[in-house]
């Protein structure tokens, strides 16, 4: 089973386990039902703002749901292991750098292509807190109001939940690394 295969059937598994149905996950999400039934099915592939919309309706990061879709367990993750997952919308790319654990650290690697833009809903981030740390490049990010201008070697810590948008204003690549703290609900 490929990654695909494996993410459709991890977000129906984690729906069926919250005994939530399509119509309840639709609504909590903002996905549109049939979406969320092509996602499942196998027969669509998400995007990242519909992935941190659905793993955020369901409790988890976006982070989790992949490693959810992983089946790993060990405490280390080599390079080679680490799985990538590129958005077929924008070519965003989202390495997850952290062991499968039930501990509450992950660690992401993003590539943001040149002019790409990824916003995710202020729902998104209510079980976490962010720091981002920009490895290359420039990152614009708007987190609602507020526009923060990083480049290489800025950290910023994430306020309340917000809707965020990442965008590159850039000809050239972004990479960041972003740091998230689970909470415990």
């Amino acid at each position: 089973m490929d990654l695909s295969d494996s993410l459709a059937a991890t977000v129906h598994a984690a729906r069926i386990a919250q005994d939530l149905s399509v119509n309840a996950l639709a609504e909590r999400s903002g996905v549109s039902r049939a979406m969320i039934t092509k996602i499942e099915r196998g027969e669509a592939q998400p995007t990242a703002v519909l992935l941190g919309r659905l793993s955020g309706a369901l409790g988890m990061t976006l982070s989790e749901l992949v490693a959810r879709a992983e089946h790993t367990g060990d405490l280390l993750r080599r390079a080679a292991d680490q799985p990538v997952w590129t958005d077929p919308a924008t070519g965003y790319q989202r390495r997850a750098l952290s062991p499968v654990t039930d501990g509450p650290l992950e660690l992401v690697e993003v590539e943001l292509p040149p002019g790409a833009s990824v916003s995710y809903p202020a729902d998104a981030y209510i079980f976490k807190t962010q720091q981002l740390w920009i490895l290359e490049g420039r990152l614009e990010l708007h987190e609602g109001q507020e526009v923060h201008e990083l480049d290489a070697g800025d950290c910023l810590q994430l306020g309340a939940p917000a809707p965020t948008t990442f965008r590159n204003p850039t000809d050239t690549s972004c990479r960041y690394v972003v740091a998230l703290v689970k909470s415990r609900t």
